[in-house]
């Protein structure tokens, strides 16, 4: 038993001085001198193209990289807009590398029917409307006010008061004005010029829901001075559809 166990002892001390020689690293996979010099040197590809770039070559590298301009939004309201900085500060982005743009966005008012409760008090307004070649739609996402049926939009009180108006003239009763929409400034961030890394960062930063869904391309190229820039119209309309509605009680008494 003794005999035995010296044996084993004996070959397993030479089985590690092999190992610490280096004899048996592509047996057992595991390197005896680990990953040092010169064998990792030795693995480069293509090591002259290495090279060591100065502060001032760096610089001069970063500023020939392609930049574009990325922009975040519609970010509806005052809070949207500072919760969107704020997740950008704390991702190191700083202002100087992005641009707040704002827009007024006016309030959207309907003329719609009184709420409909009854089913054949619905019906027959259907009818009167189908027959006078008015057109009409449902009103939807304000369930206090459902069911109406909307008979036309406008941009201010003023143009809806005038069609409500001019709906009565032709005996049509009732009626009301409700506002869908109430109006408010539209925010956006522009990073004018965003480098490779920069791009890289705003990516990641979309996982945040206060920067969600994410900067896209420009829309528009933005002027001179960012806090007046417009942005563009078809951004309005995805910014209405987007808004939550806000119900009025500007009823006309019909």
């Amino acid at each position: 038993m003794l005999r035995a166990l010296l044996l084993i002892l004996l070959l397993l001390n030479a089985l590690f001085f092999a190992w610490t020689r280096g004899w048996l690293d592509d047996v057992v996979g595991i390197k005896a001198r680990g990953d040092h010099e010169p064998e990792r040197a030795a693995r480069q590809l293509y090591p002259e193209r290495v090279q060591v770039l100065s502060p001032q070559a760096l610089a001069a590298a970063r500023a020939q990289e392609p930049r574009v301009c990325l922009e975040l939004g519609p970010l509806l309201g005052d809070a949207a807009l500072q919760t969107a900085q704020s997740a950008l500060a704390r991702a190191g982005v700083t202002p100087t590398e992005f641009q707040p743009q704002h827009s007024n966005q006016p309030g959207v008012w309907a003329v719609a029917t009184i709420k409909l409760s009854a089913k054949e008090f619905q019906q027959r307004k259907e009818d009167t409307y189908r027959k006078m070649k008015i057109n009409f739609e449902y009103l939807q996402d304000m369930p206090t006010e459902m069911p109406s049926l909307i008979l036309s939009r406008h941009d201010s009180e003023k143009a809806a008061n005038a069609q409500l108006a001019a709906l009565d003239r032709r005996s049509l009763k009732g009626l009301r004005v409700l506002q869908l929409q109430a109006p408010m400034i539209r925010h956006s961030l522009l990073v004018p010029q965003a480098d490779e890394a920069l791009r890289a960062k705003l990516a990641e930063l979309s996982k945040d829901p206060a920067l969600a869904p994410g900067f896209k391309a420009c829309l528009a190229v933005p002027n001179n001075n960012p806090a007046q820039t417009e942005t563009a119209a078809s951004g309005a309309a995805s910014a209405a559809s987007a808004a939550a509605p806000t119900p009025s009680s500007a009823a006309s008494g019909r």
